[in-house]
């Protein structure tokens, strides 16, 4: 069984904002960086387009941090 809030990689969460109601209104983090489409093609056909992979599984921990503000 899917669950939306799980990364369909490595089963941890995944951080989604669309699979929680409280924040579904939000853009989900996956929106502002650019996952390699090897990375989604890797995944197995029947885990793919199901919930968002968590951002280690995407491979886009560096991109979240770069856009991340710096507090001075």
């Amino acid at each position: 069984m899917n669950k939306p809030d799980l990364c369909p990689a490595c089963g941890a969460r995944n951080d989604c904002t669309l699979a929680d109601p409280r924040t579904a209104d939000r853009a989900c983090w996956c929106y502002g960086v650019s996952i390699d489409p090897a990375v989604l093609e890797a995944l197995p056909a029947d885990l793919r387009d199901k919930s968002c992979l968590c951002p280690r599984c995407a491979r886009v921990e560096a991109q979240l941090q770069a856009a991340k503000p710096s507090i001075p």
